[in-house]
């Protein structure tokens, strides 16, 4: 028996203005996220990027294809119904932050990893009032509580749409300072995104490249992209 696919139903795709933000309607009938709550985005920005993934569906509608929409769908069903959660998960990246974790060797890889690093790090104390300490090694090693309550400030001040942006940079890179240099224009996205890679690319030197791996770093790359997108959205 073949799997039920939804296909498409509509002719006309539309945003507009509603209570609370802007929405997508199909013929006239408004979209609802998956747990059957309106889908209503605070931008007319990003309406309209949604009502596109719409638009663009053919016979049989690809969610893989609409990007934008699950995001929004996250936002909406997930984020706001347990932003307090989501927040202290997005928070405690920075206990375990990837800048903080330095190689112990070779000297190459070390000087690379601060040259890129160390000047967010700056950043990161000066404007976050956030003053982390590195550590050689990987074995785990706190950080200071005033630093982390800084950053946990941070991460509270945003809404949903912002926080389910943020979680994706945060959780690609591995990087709370990453994400948070994003969202606050210190960085762009495919800056913090290179210097997340830095010690995969150290290997891929060493080693060689590996296409199936370079697709899938590629797939993610994108995806880390979008997620500053979203972020300058809404």
């Amino acid at each position: 028996m073949s799997e039920w696919k939804a296909k498409r139903f509509w002719k006309e795709t539309t945003h507009e203005a509603t209570e609370g933000g802007w929405t997508i309607r199909l013929d006239g009938r408004p979209v609802k996220t998956p747990a059957k709550v309106a889908l209503v985005v605070p931008t007319e920005d990003l309406a309209k990027a949604i009502a596109a993934e719409w638009h663009a569906q053919e016979d049989v509608i690809q969610p893989l294809t609409m990007p934008f929409t699950r995001c929004a769908n996250a936002a909406i069903d997930r984020v706001a119904t347990q932003r307090d959660a989501v927040v202290e998960i997005i928070a405690a990246y920075g206990e375990t932050d990837l800048l903080c974790y330095r190689a112990e060797q070779p000297n190459e890889l070390i000087k690379r990893q601060a040259a890129a690093w160390d000047p967010i790090l700056d950043w990161a104390r000066e404007t976050l009032n956030a003053e982390l300490t590195t550590h050689s090694g990987v074995m785990f090693g706190t950080q200071p509580e005033a630093a982390l309550r800084a950053l946990f400030e941070h991460v509270d001040e945003m809404t949903p749409f912002q926080l389910s942006a943020l979680h994706d940079l945060v959780a690609m890179s591995g990087s709370l300072v990453l994400g948070l240099a994003v969202t606050k224009g210190r960085i762009d996205s495919k800056t913090a995104w290179d210097m997340s890679r830095i010690d995969e690319e150290w290997q891929i030197e060493q080693w060689g490249r590996d296409e199936e791996a370079d697709e899938l770093a590629e797939k993610k790359r994108e995806e880390f992209l979008r997620a500053e997108k979203l972020f300058r959205m809404v």
